[in-house]
């Protein structure tokens, strides 16, 4: 029965609204990383993921999260389009929020999740096949996890914990991010770089501003948990984001604006799962892992020439995964009391089921992840042709430009005339 409680209300609306201004901020960051004439696909793939996923949510999403439980890995569809659920329904966990607010709170996070995988196979992907793998890959893989790990299922039962989506959100949308680099292969026109750094900026600015919604609001309720997290969030973003800086500095010889993004946004998905159960001074040592670990996955990538085009696995899925051992080891009753001790607090058994939760997480993921793309193959390609690759995906399957050129400004004119030269001198050569 619910017991409203107007300020725990409001506080989960705004954080609800955070939530869901993260996906747009996805979308401009990821297009600004990519080249122009693919802009407007990458970011069409945050878009629909905000409609058809909310449609999948109302349908059987949130039933199969939080209603009934199917040998700990599923629920049921009891509360199928939100059957049952009216005004005086109380959110599951805290009777002082209507359930209705708990619903949207969570599909946010439903929306946001596969989208990030999108970043992984940029520039190769037909729009069918990532509409059919949006759908397929929230049945099988997060809806599953959002139940085991949140919705009363096997892993919280065992007792593995997860404040605000390390398991549920980065580490399985970077192992299928992964997954999905190999099965699909490389591009074969690779971008240039980055064709808008403040597109990427703008997007970045918005993830950070809209993750404490994320993981502030994970707490599900105004206390000094929920200031904690917040303050976790803001840390370990930032001190990942000079870690990344200062590292990339070294090795690179100049400090990239680039870099001090990416090492941002790394911070935030590695303190995610572990916002709300460790001290301030863990956040920064969090962040500090978090900036150098990922940046050396991202290099290792590199080296081993995986195509994940905006680096899903080496941020999201490394820093997931990081993020949830390093709960294992720092997590403290101090600062949680409805939490857990960690390994350094003397648990070493829930340390152990961190690291077989990540474990068992990751290998769903890729696994369900190779085989959904194989199945969506015998259906309709995956990989676009070569010849829509050479033209861009903007143009060939959306009929729409980012940019216009003939209204466009003269340094864009000068930019388009360089990459078709370099086109032209690259033909010369093959000749």
């Amino acid at each position: 029965m619910l017991h409203l409680d107007t300020g725990n209300t409001g506080f989960m609306i705004l954080c609800t609204s955070l939530v869901m201004l993260m996906t747009p901020g996805l979308a401009f960051f990821y297009g600004g990383l990519v080249g122009r004439k693919n802009v407007l696909t990458i970011m069409i793939q945050s878009f629909v993921s905000m409609g058809w996923t909310t449609v999948l949510w109302y349908l059987y999403g949130y039933s199969l999260c939080f209603s009934g439980d199917w040998h700990g890995i599923i629920g049921n569809l009891n509360m199928a389009f939100l059957r049952g659920v009216d005004l005086n329904s109380a959110s599951p966990s805290n009777n002082t929020i209507p359930l209705f607010v708990f619903i949207a709170y969570q599909m946010m996070f439903a929306i946001i999740t596969p989208a990030l995988i999108s970043g992984a196979f940029t520039n190769r992907v037909t729009f069918k096949a990532y509409c059919i793998f949006l759908t397929m890959w929230l049945t099988f893989v997060y809806f599953p996890f959002v139940h085991m790990v949140w919705g009363g299922g096997i892993l919280q039962q065992w007792g593995v914990e997860d404040f605000a989506g390390g398991i549920v959100v980065h580490n399985i949308a970077g192992m299928a991010a992964l997954a999905s680099v190999l099965y699909v292969g490389r591009r074969r026109e690779i971008d240039r770089g980055p064709h808008s750094i403040p597109l990427v900026a703008l997007g970045t600015g918005l993830l950070w501003f809209g993750w404490y919604g994320f993981n502030a609001g994970s707490e599900l309720h105004v206390d000094a948990v929920t200031a904690t997290a917040f303050l976790n969030t803001d840390i370990a973003a930032s001190f990942a984001a000079i870690a990344w800086l200062a590292v990339a500095w070294m090795r690179e010889k100049k400090p990239k604006f680039l870099g001090l993004l990416t090492g941002a946004v790394a911070g935030l998905a590695t303190i995610t799962p572990a916002a709300g159960y460790v001290s301030p001074t863990t956040a920064v040592i969090i962040g500090c892992v978090s900036g150098v670990v990922c940046y050396f996955a991202v290099e290792l990538k590199n080296h081993l020439h995986w195509d994940d085009a905006l680096d899903v696995w080496g941020v999201h899925g490394v820093g997931g995964m990081i993020g949830i051992i390093m709960l294992g080891i720092f997590a403290s009753k101090a600062y949680n009391p409805a939490g857990v001790d960690g390994l350094l607090n003397g648990n070493s058994s829930f340390f152990m089921k961190q690291c077989v939760a990540v474990l068992f997480s990751s290998v769903w993921a890729f696994c369900f992840t190779l085989g959904m793309l194989w199945l969506i193959n015998l259906v309709t390609p995956v990989h676009v042709t070569e010849e829509t690759e050479h033209m861009g995906l903007d143009e060939s399957l959306h009929g729409e430009a980012a940019y216009v050129y003939p209204g466009a400004s003269e340094m864009h004119l000068r930019e388009l005339l360089k990459e078709v030269e370099i086109e032209v001198e690259e033909l010369k050569s093959k000749l």
